[in-house]
């Protein structure tokens, strides 16, 4: 007579969870938390920030330690340099707002000539006179006046969200002082998350090192690009080109819009053509064929996910998801995939390939 078969090896026990399972109450986890983070957005927004711009700069905490200086000078050079960045960020930003206000003003003649050009071409095209009217506005110089108080009341919504993140930053950097006692304690029982938590804080200083630089060379040429065509108010333009450059894919259409809008008020059809020719072959070459050399090794998303996460974060924190679209897509991972090491499709269909075949 056969042997019974012992099939517990191969079947879970009745009072564990199959993989399907399992993959259930992870999605239902990740969603209680998703709406979690978007009934509290506006308090977590400045926190996640804070975090995103604490963990970019800490490198210099590491330095100051290592040379043997006390912990309140590595603390201190955190917040001084978070503070730095934000506050050059800040004051493009703000500099571009006020620029932008003066050019609608300046600018304001041309802009009702081209309303006027816009609403007799639409007509006679056949256009009916209501969606003649509601396209012409969006180049009408109130339109645009409008524009730029929500802008700046915008401004002054985000003035007092960064207050909370200047806030954030002391708090997180005085935390951080501790940060490498972590492994000491906890290595062994939490050594893989520690290991996964240590690579995700790599791939975000990567992420956001080298998009600035390339941002900065992709905005300096487009302004020289804007100021040989004679396109007005080529500063605001860079200013914008720089921080669109920190959302992926879509960002640099949403920088290229305004100087070409204006490049065809001021100039016609054959310099707005050049701008966007222009705007493409830069960034095409430089952030979608020269730039993912320097980061692809340390973020690895696939680009149908980049551009999802884009979408997704901005719907879940509001618009500053969309420049921490990347961090937040990377730590989801982190939490759920990297650390589990059943999850190796997963990976590689977020798109890091690299440690999914490792």
């Amino acid at each position: 007579m056969a042997d019974p078969v012992d099939d517990t090896a191969s079947h879970p026990a009745h009072g564990g969870f199959g993989s399907g399972a399992r993959l259930v109450i992870v999605l239902a986890a990740f969603g209680v938390a998703i709406v979690c983070l978007w009934l509290g957005r506006d308090l977590l927004a400045p926190a996640l920030t804070a975090l995103i711009v604490v963990v970019t700069v800490h490198p210099v905490r590491r330095r100051l330690d290592r040379a043997g200086a006390p912990r309140w000078v590595g603390t201190t050079a955190v917040i001084a340099l978070a503070y730095a960045v934000l506050g050059v960020i800040g004051g493009l930003i703000v500099f571009a707002a006020v620029q932008f206000g003066h050019l609608v003003a300046d600018q304001s003649a041309a802009l009702a000539s081209a309303t006027g050009s816009l609403e007799s071409f639409l007509k006679s095209v056949g256009v009916d006179t209501d969606t003649t009217a509601g396209i012409a506005s969006a180049v009408d110089p109130k339109t645009l006046a409008s524009a730029a108080g929500a802008i700046a009341h915008a401004v002054f919504s985000a003035a007092l969200a960064f207050f909370f993140v200047l806030a954030y930053i002391i708090f997180m950097a005085g935390d951080g002082s501790r940060i490498e006692e972590l492994r000491d304690e906890f290595g062994d029982w939490h050594g893989a998350l520690l290991d996964a938590l240590g690579r995700w804080a790599h791939g975000v200083r990567a992420y956001f090192v080298v998009n600035s630089i390339f941002g900065a060379i992709v905005a300096l040429l487009d302004g020289v690009v804007l100021w040989a065509l004679h396109v007005p108010g080529v500063p605001i333009w860079i200013v914008l080109a720089f921080v669109t450059n920190y959302v992926p894919n879509i960002g640099f259409v949403i920088g290229m819009i305004p100087p070409t809008v204006l490049a065809l008020v001021t100039g016609g059809w054959p310099q707005a053509l050049a701008v966007v020719v222009a705007y493409c072959v830069i960034n095409v070459v430089l952030q979608e064929l020269v730039q993912p050399r320097f980061v692809s090794s340390t973020v690895s998303l696939g680009l149908t996910l980049t551009f999802f996460s884009v979408l997704f974060w901005t719907v879940v924190l509001g618009p500053v998801g969309a420049i921490l679209a990347i961090p937040m897509t990377l730590l989801t991972r982190t939490l759920i995939v990297e650390i589990d090491p059943d999850a190796r499709w997963s990976r590689w269909i977020t798109g890091d390939r690299q440690r999914a075949s490792g």
